[in-house]
């Protein structure tokens, strides 16, 4: 099943989702520490690495709400900015695979630079969340990356047939824009669900996909919620999520969106991908 999975990213017959865990193996040029990705070690980034309390470090949006409640919104996308923009690090084995096969079609929930920098020397179209921004309803940035530098497009101008990255949780470049805090996701989950944070012409190229979801676990509802709005008009089975140990949870919600588990881990699966 694995080498299957593998033959159809390689083939671009399937979406690769990215969670968390596609960044296990990512660490900081130097320093060796791991780049901050699942919800504590985010929570700890942005907080100096003071632990909160147990009901702040649930989950990270809510603990990124404490911290801008206190601080600004603009202190945490400082944070955000300190880990992901002004720090060196180590390619993930993951995304070096993904700029080998440049897949057509990559979701990323991550805030990192590590799927951007896989399409460096490739033109794309690069899709990212916004939150509570006022003159528009909709909440998405569009940037067309043409090879040496990224331009804001439209709907209506954005280059077709080329790759798109869809980062809904946002990224520090070309600017600085992230989904973070309870705030930031309740506004974008609700344009989300209503069709306002999907440019028109991703509809239409997402109807009757299929994916692969790597490094994600599905226990928590903002992930959940997230997903369920983004892999709509999905085939049937919708695809394919890798996880070692699912919880019951994560199998009933699994089940309700026709996603077939697989118990291996990311590391199991890169172990069968063709060269």
């Amino acid at each position: 099943m694995l080498h299957e999975l593998a033959n159809k990213l390689i083939n671009h017959e399937i979406v690769p989702y990215l969670g968390a865990g596609a960044l296990a193996d990512v660490v900081e040029v130097g320093t060796q520490n791991p780049i901050p990705a699942e919800s504590d070690s985010l929570i700890l980034a942005i907080t100096g690495g003071k632990p909160l309390s147990a009901r702040l470090m649930y989950e990270f949006p809510r603990a990124a709400m404490d911290q801008e409640l206190k601080r600004g919104r603009s202190a945490v996308n400082k944070a955000l900015n300190a880990v992901y923009a002004q720090k060196e690090w180590t390619r993930g084995a993951l995304h070096e695979w993904i700029a080998e096969i440049k897949s057509p079609y990559v979701i990323d929930i991550n805030r990192d630079l590590q799927l951007q920098m896989s399409y460096i020397d490739t033109p794309h179209i690069l899709i990212r969340g916004v939150a509570r921004i006022s003159g528009t309803q909709y909440r998405f940035k569009l940037d067309y990356f043409n090879g040496q530098q990224y331009q804001e497009v439209t709907q209506e101008n954005a280059p077709e047939n080329i790759p798109i990255l869809f980062k809904p949780m946002g990224s520090p470049l070309p600017d600085a824009v992230y989904i973070a805090s309870d705030a930031d996701y309740v506004d974008y989950i609700t344009e989300l669900m209503g069709g306002f944070a999907i440019p028109n012409f991703l509809k239409t190229y997402r109807k009757q996909r299929q994916y692969l979801f790597l490094g994600l676990r599905l226990n928590r509802d903002t992930e959940r919620m997230v997903l369920s709005d983004i892999i709509y008009d999905s085939a049937e089975p919708a695809g394919w999520a890798l996880i070692s140990e699912p919880t019951p949870k994560e199998r009933r919600f699994c089940a309700l969106k026709k996603i077939e588990i697989v118990e291996a881990s990311l590391h199991d699966f890169l172990t069968y991908k063709t060269p």
